[in-house]
């Protein structure tokens, strides 16, 4: 009898084992590269916490780190030591062996320069991406990353995490706004000398500015001084839109937009959470949640406020940035050749 009943135990052991598996949902095993930003600690914090039900949880991370930046060289080692001991993040020696153990990475690299660099063999193992911000270093990166992944046919996208703040990305269904003619965003803007002006800190507010403008910005012009920048926008249907980049004074993050219906404050920035919340959704769903062409357009919005900034405050075209953006690629790929 004991035989018999051990017997049947192990039979309903087996049949209910997978069953139960089957009932349980897939968790997706995410990776990092670049431990040089809060971020990596604030992101890992919401994606692996049981309570968010994510359905993501990141597993493995590429240290990385550039030694000519500061705030990244001197964070890598705390940010690797607080993901290993206190998420159980195992640390591996490369990109290639990171894309070996996850079904998904986030490119967290606090540098832009080494993004595509880094995004390559992560695309050519097929791998989803979320890049965090600056998405590159320069345009003629940003539009690489893109092709490669179209190339490739890996989902990869770029954003700040100011645009899924509610009473952000909310603004361009706004009813007390109605039709956005035109928008005034702002946040600070530390410069950072290895990178375009805007792409260090300040994207974070041109990221507002195309979040409730959408893209179709064809010509930019700027003011600079040491406290503030003001980049004016012109949209190919003939609105308007700012960006005010702010280093003196009281420094926040917001925007005033004005609509057919009424002109109405932003909402405040939110946190992390909800675009962790997105990221998540990204991972489970293989949709881009943010058109290429939009992010382009936003980085060749912040390419040109270097020109115009050089040039006087002159207007600049999106197209002569692009060409040129479009020309540099030409020629790394004949070199390559």
């Amino acid at each position: 009898m004991k035989r018999m009943a051990g017997f049947v135990f192990l039979v309903v052991f087996l049949c209910a084992g997978p069953m139960t598996l089957q009932g349980q949902e897939k968790v997706i095993r995410l990776g990092m590269i670049g431990l040089d930003t809060s971020h990596v600690v604030a992101f890992t914090g919401y994606l692996n916490n049981a309570k968010n039900k994510t359905g993501c949880k990141v597993v493995a991370a590429f240290s990385g780190g550039s030694p000519d930046i500061p705030s990244s060289a001197n964070r890598v080692e705390g940010y690797t030591k607080q993901l290993r001991e206190k998420y159980g993040v195992e640390i591996v020696d490369s990109i290639e062996e990171l894309c070996t153990k996850v079904d998904g990475v986030l490119l967290e690299s606090v540098d832009g320069r080494p993004h595509l660099r880094q995004v390559r063999p992560v695309l050519t193992a097929g791998k989803p991406v979320y890049i965090d911000k600056p998405m590159a270093g320069s345009l003629a990166d940003v539009i690489e990353i893109f092709e490669l992944a179209a190339k490739h046919k890996v989902p990869c996208w770029s954003s700040s995490s100011l645009r899924y703040s509610p009473g952000i990305i909310g603004m361009r269904q706004d009813e007390r706004v109605g039709k956005v003619l035109g928008c005034c965003a702002y946040s600070p803007c530390s410069l950072e000398p290895h990178h375009p002006d805007l792409y260090w800190y300040g994207v974070h507010g041109v990221e507002v500015l195309f979040t409730i403008m959408g893209p179709g910005c064809v010509q930019v012009s700027r003011v600079h001084t040491g406290d503030t920048d003001v980049v004016t926008g012109l949209w190919e249907d003939g609105r308007i839109g700012t960006y005010r980049g702010l280093r003196g004074g009281k420094r926040d993050y917001g925007a005033l937009v004005f609509g057919t219906k009424g002109i109405v404050p932003s909402g405040k920035y939110a946190g992390y959470g909800p675009l962790c919340a997105e990221i998540a959704k990204f991972f489970k769903t293989g949709k881009v949640p943010v058109p290429a062409e939009e992010t382009i357009n936003m980085f060749a919005f912040m390419t040109a406020a270097d020109v115009s900034k050089a040039r006087g405050g002159a207007p600049v075209t999106i197209e002569e940035v692009m060409s040129q953006a479009r020309k540099e690629i030409a020629e790394r790929r004949a070199k390559r050749k």
